[in-house]
């Protein structure tokens, strides 16, 4: 299982089609306030369908709190376009923390600064980012990728 951390998040079928991710790959999806949303809102519900009740879901004051309670042995990637290291060249583990910020302004500057070895980014050409869930989805995906590699390479 990984843990899908949205900073802040602003637009609710963003974080409704991040929910329906996190529901698809048993994934934990952490939210931290505040939202820019209600977590009753229709658009929300929307675009996580049926399944939102049933995401894994836990709601934070803030991302110090978060970090502060998660196990120590669970590792912290900070996503962002601010860095060079692309998100294939990590080698994810069960239970790491892929923390996403918000739809319009990423994650915070000093955030990034502190934790500069943990960044990581989605290349691209040619547009500054993109959707929130599409990038939730890129990295999501890679990290389970690279397990049932793992796994199979035991076998």
């Amino acid at each position: 299982m990984f843990n899908v951390v949205l900073v802040e998040p602003e637009i609710p079928p963003n974080t409704g089609n991040v929910g329906r991710l996190c529901l698809a790959t048993k994934s934990r999806l952490h939210l931290v306030k505040p939202l820019g949303f209600s977590l009753e809102d229709r658009q929300l519900k929307r675009a996580g369908l049926d399944y939102w009740e049933d995401v894994d879901l836990k709601v934070w004051e803030s991302l110090p709190a978060l970090i502060t309670a998660k196990r120590s042995d669970y590792r912290c990637f900070f996503v962002t376009t601010k860095t060079k290291r692309a998100y294939w060249d990590v080698q994810f583990q069960p239970g790491d923390f892929l923390i996403f910020g918000r739809e319009t302004k990423g994650l915070p500057e000093s955030l990034l600064a502190a934790n500069e070895s943990q960044c990581i980014a989605i290349p691209m050409a040619d547009t500054r980012s993109l959707n929130l869930a599409t990038a939730v989805g890129i990295v999501l995906f890679e990290a389970i990728r690279q397990q049932h590699l793992r796994r199979i390479s035991v076998e």
